[in-house]
C-alpha cells in the first residue's frame, strides 16, 4: 500500500534550517537514501515555505470561487512538503515515519487507490 508522510514544518525545524541549510540537507537526504535502499520510497517533494505563501482557493455554495494569499494565522506549523512510502499497512508506515532524522511533525496518509 502507498502512503503520503505529510510534513509539517513548525518552529524548531524552521530554526534548524535556517542556521545549517546544507546540514539539515544532508540529513533529510541521508534518510531518503535508506528508504531508497530499502525499497520503501515511491518519491516526495517539498514545498517551497521560505520565500512564497501559498494560495487558498475556496469555492462556495453559490458556486462563487476565492483566493486569498496566506499566511492566514499566526500558526507554528506549516504544510512543507511529503513523501510516498510503500508500507505493508499503516502500522509498518508509521514505524517509516518514526525514523524521520528532523523535527517536523509529521502525519501519516494512505493514498487512495482506483478500483
Amino acid at each position: 500500500m502507498k502512503f503520503a508522510i505529510v510534513m509539517l514544518e513548525n518552529t524548531e525545524s524552521r530554526k534548524l534550517l535556517d542556521e545549517d541549510h546544507l546540514a539539515y540537507r544532508k540529513q533529510i537526504e541521508g534518510w531518503m537514501g535508506e528508504q531508497a535502499q530499502a525499497g520503501t520510497l515511491v518519491g516526495g517533494e517539498a514545498f517551497e515555505t521560505a520565500t512564497v505563501a501559498p494560495v487558498t482557493v475556496r469555492r462556495s455554495a453559490d458556486g462563487t470561487r476565492e483566493a486569498a494569499e496566506g499566511p492566514f494565522a499566526d500558526v507554528d506549523e506549516t504544510l512543507g512538503g511529503f513523501i510516498l512510502v510503500e508500507a505493508a499497512d499503516r502500522a509498518a508506515a508509521v514505524e517509516i515515519a518514526k525514523t524521520w532524522p528532523t523535527p517536523e511533525t509529521l502525519e501519516v496518509r494512505p493514498v487512495w487507490a482506483a478500483e
